[in-house]
C-alpha cells in the first residue's frame, strides 16, 4: 500500500507524456479511476468486479453485454500518454470471436473528428482494428489479410498488447507474439488503412460493443497504460518476431446469453503490479498501412450478422438469413 501511494504521488508530479497506470484491482474497483463508458447509449450492459475468476490474484472486472450497439459498455482509464502509448491487458473472453464485426477495446480519437473511436475487436473470426470515421480495418479482411491476424481462445486468460506511435505507426502482441497483420510496418494487407493517419487518443476503455446480435461476457485483469512497453509480466519487454496464423474459418454468430455480473470485494496479494511508474520512453517503429472491412471469404452464402458488401469486399453478397443491409461505403451486413 505505501509503495502504491508512493507511485500514485510520483506519476502526480511527472509530465503526463512519462505517467503509467497499473491496476490489478485486488484493492477493488475504484469506479472514479476506472469509470463506466458507454457514449450514445446504454441498454443492459453490466460492468462488475468479480472474484470467480482473474488471470492474478482474486479479483478481476467483468463486462457483459446482451447484444446490439446500444447493448455496449465499457470501463477505463483517461490517463494516457501524450506521445506514444503502449497498453497492456490480460483478457478473457466466454465466447470465442465471431464472422460479425466488433469491439472489446475502445479509444476516443481527436484525429478523426468529435464523438469517433479507434477500435480493436474482431470480424472473421480474428483480432483487427477499426476506425470509426471510414470504417476501415487493420488488416485488410481479405482471405489474405485475415490469415496474417490471429484468433483469441475462449476460456483462456491471454495477454495482448499494442503500441500506438506518434508517427501512426501500430504494433501488436497476442501471448508476446508480433501478430503481422496487426502492425503498419511493412504490411502488404494494409492498404485501406492508409498511411496519413495518427491516431489522438484520449481514453482506452475495455468491455463490448457488437453492430448485430453477439453477445459476450469478458474479464479483463492487470492493465497496464503507458510510455514504455511492460510486457505481459508487467516488466522489462523482450522483443519478439512477427508471426502469422491461419484464421479460422467463418461460422455464424454465437448467441448463446453471457453470464450475471458477480460483485466481490475482497483483497488478497497480487503477482500483477500495483500503480507503477515508468519515465523511460521508447522510440516509436516505421509506419505503413490496410483497407476495408469484410466477412466471409470467397463468395458463397453470408450466414446471419456476416459481411455481405462494401468497397474493396470480395466475399459472398447472398445472405443465408436476413437481408443485406448498408451501414456506410465499407461495409455491408446481414441482419434480421
Amino acid at each position: 500500500m505505501l509503495f502504491r501511494q508512493a507511485a500514485l504521488l510520483a506519476t502526480a508530479i511527472l509530465p503526463l507524456s512519462f505517467a503509467q497506470v497499473s491496476e490489478d484491482f485486488e484493492g477493488g474497483w475504484d469506479e472514479t479511476a476506472w469509470p463506466i463508458y458507454a457514449p450514445d447509449c446504454n441498454q443492459g450492459g453490466t460492468v462488475a468486479l468479480d472474484s470467480t475468476t482473474a488471470h492474478s490474484g482474486t479479483n478481476s472486472m467483468k463486462v457483459t453485454s446482451p447484444g446490439g450497439f446500444c447493448g455496449h459498455i465499457f470501463f477505463g482509464t483517461t490517463k494516457v500518454p501524450t506521445g506514444d502509448v503502449y497498453v497492456k491487458v490480460w483478457l478473457k473472453a466466454t465466447t470465442a470471436l465471431t464472422a460479425s464485426h466488433v469491439s472489446f477495446i475502445t479509444m476516443p480519437d481527436s484525429s478523426q473528428g468529435t464523438g469517433k473511436h479507434l477500435r480493436i475487436g474482431g470480424q472473421n473470426e480474428i483480432l483487427m482494428y477499426n476506425r470509426e470515421s471510414d470504417d476501415a480495418t487493420l488488416p485488410d479482411l481479405s482471405p489474405q489479410g485475415t490469415a496474417t491476424s490471429k484468433a483469441l481462445t475462449a476460456g483462456t486468460w491471454e495477454c495482448f498488447e499494442y503500441h500506438l506511435g506518434t508517427d501512426g505507426s501500430i504494433e501488436t502482441w497476442l501471448n508476446s507474439e508480433a501478430i503481422a497483420g496487426l502492425t503498419t510496418a511493412n504490411n502488404p494487407n494494409a492498404n485501406g488503412w492508409g498511411t496519413s493517419g495518427k491516431p489522438t487518443i484520449t481514453g482506452v476503455y475495455f468491455g463490448w460493443e457488437s453492430y448485430g446480435g453477439d453477445v459476450n461476457t469478458f474479464w479483463y485483469d492487470d492493465i497496464a497504460v503507458g510510455s514504455t512497453r511492460v510486457g505481459c509480466d508487467g516488466g522489462a519487454a523482450s522483443p519478439s518476431s512477427a508471426s502469422t496464423s491461419s484464421a479460422p474459418a467463418v461460422t455464424a454468430p454465437a448467441t448463446s446469453a453471457s453470464a450475471t455480473s458477480v460483485a466481490a470485494t475482497s483483497k488478497t496479494n497480487s503477482t500483477a503490479p500495483g500503480t507503477t511508474l515508468v519515465t523511460t520512453v521508447k522510440s516509436t517503429s516505421a509506419s505503413s498501412a490496410p483497407s476495408a472491412s469484410t466477412s466471409a471469404a470467397g463468395g458463397g452464402t453470408v450466414p446471419l450478422y456476416g459481411q455481405c458488401g462494401g468497397k474493396n469486399w470480395t466475399g459472398g453478397t447472398v445472405c443465408a438469413t436476413g437481408t443485406c443491409t448498408s451501414n456506410g461505403e465499407y461495409y455491408s451486413q446481414c441482419l434480421p
